[in-house]
């Protein structure tokens, strides 16, 4: 899995020591939400320890959770481009201690920094990539006629 803790180590270490300078230490309890889908994506967070659901607003439906987060994962991505919203909800699913990061601030520092902000740009796309394709898994077993399965049931 393409984990927070690997997002950090790419970074040029300069950066990564100016954006841990920009974050703080959060706790969310059991069954908080963290964020909802749709709403302004003004921070992100690296898991130190815990578990984090995401989840998809599925109309007429409970929401799904596509995907489970847990230490070293980033939580969030849509801070990265506009219109900052988030594309998921997200769920503490244990009690959750993370690395809480102002995405306006990482922004603007990535904006005077090419290198440090092409290096996370890159980064974060190879982790949306893995995070649509596990969404997509998770929503044909949950909703797919056959599951995700390449081969239907036959006769």
């Amino acid at each position: 899995m393409a984990t927070a803790t690997n997002l950090l180590n790419v970074l040029p270490p300069e950066g990564r020591e100016r954006l841990l300078t920009l974050s703080r230490e959060v706790t969310f309890p059991a069954g908080e939400r963290i964020f909802n889908e749709g709403r302004l994506a003004d921070r992100f967070w690296i898991i130190s320890t815990g578990r984090v659901d995401l989840d998809i607003h599925v109309p007429g439906r409970q929401s799904a959770v596509v995907e489970s987060l847990g230490p070293g994962d980033l939580v969030g991505w849509s801070w990265l481009t506009a219109p900052h919203q988030w594309h998921l909800g997200a769920e503490a699913a244990s009690t959750v201690r993370a690395l809480e990061f102002d995405a306006v601030a990482v922004r603007a520092v990535c904006a005077a920094d090419p290198v440090l902000g092409l290096a996370l740009a890159c980064r974060v796309a190879e982790i949306i990539g893995h995070r649509l394709q596990a969404a997509r898994v998770r929503l044909l077993d949950l909703y797919g006629p056959y599951g995700s399965s390449t081969n239907p049931p036959s006769d």
